[in-house]
């Protein structure tokens, strides 16, 4: 009993995790000072809307390229090693958008700017599963994505005003500061800390390893069963995401006639209202399993689309961004803690890798269709595609999210997981 009352009188994250979550938090006001704005300073630039889906695609070619390597790096070079490489390339990617002179340039500036989410993003989330016990992971995961949403209350409202103010250049300066000081933390704990996790040494990379890893990876993606279904239906819901995400700025902008500093502000909305739903969320995986919070989640995106398309007031576009941080802060913990307990304890960096890529191959061509349907269409159709997948994406989660019977929270506390990217913000720089 005594040893019971020492445990439960413990913090969630522990002191390295803190640390962690500090870089993390540093490393992304900077990272969401920036996406909603990308696509108009493009156009600033001289892209048209075709263009800025053009550029979307290209540099997301990148990204399935370096994300294979940097899963597998961060397997066996280390978590905070690959974290340390990845905010070095993040930084210089900052510095290489500051520079670039025109939108074609941009391109490969945000090529650049993909190698932080290569290395930092397989390694940011198994890190965190590492240093939890399984028992209590969707709690962690709560906590963890709830800290993470200060980043969104802070970092889109301040580009807005930052590039109002002093414009796009001087926003992208400051977050290249504060990104530049996240890597100097992270760099002081990959030479000062280490993991207490058991899969901490290192190994040499070689292209046997490599191969032999990847193969493993595409055996667990293709051999059915629940990690089988998340593949499909999570690359179902990225190709279309990924077909309005990135023209929701410029949707704001231009049909809306919402300005710069309101479009930060709506950020800010969508991460205030997460806040409040990470700790539920996790809470109901450790009660109720994964499929519960992982539905709900997704009906309160279906819920802000229509609401979104319906607007014709910043209120009632505030409105629809409070439900879209109402569901993806559903979303997060519940996907996390269902991939700790379905993939291989080790292998959770090159999982993430292969995931991404392949999930973002097949997404490739999809801001490309939604600029096309924009223009052929009308400026709604990729929003009405993307709200549709939203309520049909449900059904396989009830069916075949299912686990095996011997599946429970009580197994080793050194398990994986892994997050699904499906909502309009993301980790992690």
């Amino acid at each position: 009993m005594q040893s019971e009352s020492k445990t439960e009188k413990q913090p969630i994250l522990s002191p390295i995790l803190r640390w962690f979550m500090l870089a993390m938090v540093l490393a992304n006001i900077a990272g969401m000072m920036t996406p909603m704005l990308i696509p108009l300073y493009l156009t600033d630039l001289g892209a048209d809307i075709t263009d800025v889906g053009l550029v979307f695609t290209l540099t997301s070619v990148v990204i399935l390229i370096l994300q294979v390597f940097g899963g597998w790096m961060s397997d066996s070079i280390g978590r905070l090693r690959a974290v340390a490489i990845g905010s070095i390339g993040g930084t210089i990617g900052y510095a290489a958008m500051f520079l670039a002179p025109t939108w074609q340039w941009m391109i490969v500036a945000l090529a650049i700017h993909q190698i932080p989410y290569a290395l930092v993003g397989p390694s940011f989330q198994a890190f965190i599963a590492e240093n939890s016990a399984e028992a209590n992971r969707g709690k962690v995961f709560g906590m963890t994505n709830t800290i993470f949403q200060i980043t969104g209350v802070i970092g889109p409202p301040l580009g807005g005003l930052l590039a109002g103010w002093i414009g796009f250049k001087g926003m992208l300066a400051v977050s290249g500061v504060l990104y530049g000081a996240a890597a100097c933390l992270r760099i002081w704990m990959a030479t000062t800390m280490k993991s207490s996790a058991k899969q901490n040494a290192t190994e040499k990379l070689t292209m046997h390893s490599f191969k032999t890893t990847m193969a493993r990876m595409v055996g667990l993606l293709v051999g059915g069963g629940v990690i089988t279904w998340i593949f499909l239906t999570d690359g179902i819901a990225d190709i279309a995401f990924r077909m309005s995400g990135e023209l929701q700025p410029l949707y704001l902008e231009k049909i809306a006639n919402i300005g710069l500093a309101e479009i930060g502000t709506l950020g800010s909305i969508s991460a205030i209202a997460a806040m409040f739903i990470p700790l539920l969320s996790g809470k109901l995986v450790d009660k109720h399993g994964e499929r519960l919070p992982l539905i709900g989640g997704f009906a309160l995106i279906f819920t802000a689309f229509m609401v979104f398309l319906r607007a014709d007031s910043f209120l009632t576009f505030a409105i629809s961004w409070a439900v879209f941080g109402l569901g993806g802060g559903m979303l997060g913990p519940a996907y996390q803690s269902l991939i700790t307990k379905v993939v291989p304890a080790k292998m959770l960096g090159a999982f993430s890798g292969v995931f991404y890529s392949s999930r973002g191959l097949i997404a490739l061509p999809a801001p490309w269709l939604g600029a096309k349907m924009w223009e052929a269409i009308s400026p709604r159709a990729p929003f009405i595609v993307t709200a549709c997948a939203s309520l049909l994406i449900m059904v396989p989660i009830y069916f075949k999210f299912r686990l095996p019977e011997n599946k429970s929270n009580t197994s080793k506390p050194d398990g994986m997981q892994h997050k699904i990217a499906t909502v309009p913000i993301e980790v992690s720089d």
